[in-house]
């Protein structure tokens, strides 16, 4: 009776340990399953970097999750104005102080302000007493940084235009080229031809330089060599994100199930479970050395088989790297029960 409900205890155990292996090897595949079919819809499996990362080997094609102050290595330059500023984007805006047409209701009236844009007075309802000067004679522009990195990445140009804030910055007017500086005075933010910069005039102009500022940000994108670009092949659309600060991917795409904790060392365990729980069983119906290479070969059966069906339909070659489990674990069964019968 004794040794009847120690059979049957074994039994219990084994078969326990074995449906727990059976149950971690299936959450963990359907975690990391459900994670990469997500992540997919965004340009594909995705690398969470430390701060600070640079491109590693093997990583060319991922998309990555690198937070990092920006780092502007090559700073853009402002010919024209002989400016030069530590900023991944620098934009010079130019406006004119003109005519402009206001409409509210029936009533029309007009107004000067500053137009970052020439305005076609001959199209006003009333054109007579309100003629602008026409095209300007400066142009704004965007400058981009020859490079800027965040950890060791290069940015592409979108990414950089992507980079949030802006700010206007200080003008140079020790640094202004002669010609410039003859007809240009500062004024707060701006360099003014106005006189008077508080009285402006119809026809002056104003330039004033915004600047993306230098901050720790979030980039996800794909690598491309050493480059972070945009995945343009991703079914959102888009491809890629910037984010200020350091944030986690789980707010990078909130969309995406983060893929379970310590996947390798769960697999290792469902493994050992399953050799258990098949050690158990058979512990009475055989000994030896032997057992233990059956037992074994059976829980890389069991769990090959599993984590391979899981993956059946969603990658082929991962599905094939844990069939190639199960085969080794059945070879091993046959191979000792072979020898057993000899």
């Amino acid at each position: 009776m004794n040794m009847n409900l120690r059979q049957l205890a074994f039994g219990v155990a084994g078969s326990l340990l074995l449906l727990a292996g059976i149950g971690l090897v299936a959450t963990t595949e359907q975690g990391v399953i459900q994670h990469r079919v997500a992540a997919e819809r965004h340009g594909g499996q995705v690398l969470d970097l430390d701060p600070g990362s640079s491109p590693q080997a093997g990583q060319h094609g991922y998309m990555l999750r690198v937070s990092s102050p920006v780092d502007v290595v090559e700073e853009p330059f402002d010919a024209d104005f002989n400016l030069r500023v530590k900023t991944p984007v620098l934009i010079r805006h130019v406006e004119m102080f003109q005519w402009r047409e206001v409409r509210v209701g029936d009533d029309v009236h007009y107004e000067q302000d500053w137009v970052d844009r020439p305005v076609d007075a001959s199209r006003f309802a009333r054109p007579a007493g309100h003629a602008n000067p026409g095209p300007f004679p400066i142009q704004g522009k965007q400058f981009d940084a020859g490079l800027a990195k965040v950890g060791g990445f290069a940015l592409s140009p979108v990414l950089m235009h992507a980079l949030p804030g802006g700010e206007l910055i200080e003008p140079q007017i020790k640094t202004l080229p002669s010609n410039l500086a003859a007809s240009f005075s500062p004024h707060g933010n701006y360099l003014t031809t106005s006189a008077s910069p508080e009285h402006p005039r119809l026809g002056d102009l104003r330039v004033s330089w915004e600047a993306l500022p230098v901050q720790q940000v979030t980039v996800f994108a794909r690598l491309d060599g050493q480059q972070l670009v945009p995945a343009s092949d991703a079914a959102d659309g888009k491809g890629y994100d910037v984010q200020v600060g350091d944030r986690r991917l789980v707010d990078v795409l909130p969309d995406v199930p983060e893929p379970p904790m310590l996947a390798t060392p769960r697999r290792v365990l469902a493994v050992l479970l399953a050799v258990m729980g098949a050690l158990l069983l058979l512990r009475d119906r055989m000994a030896g050395r032997r057992v233990a290479l059956i037992a074994l070969g059976a829980g890389l059966l069991l769990i090959g088989a599993v984590g391979g069906g899981m993956w059946v339909g969603e990658d082929l070659q991962v599905a094939a790297f844990w069939f190639v489990f199960a085969v080794l674990g059945l070879a091993l069964v046959v191979w000792r029960l072979h020898a057993r019968a000899d």
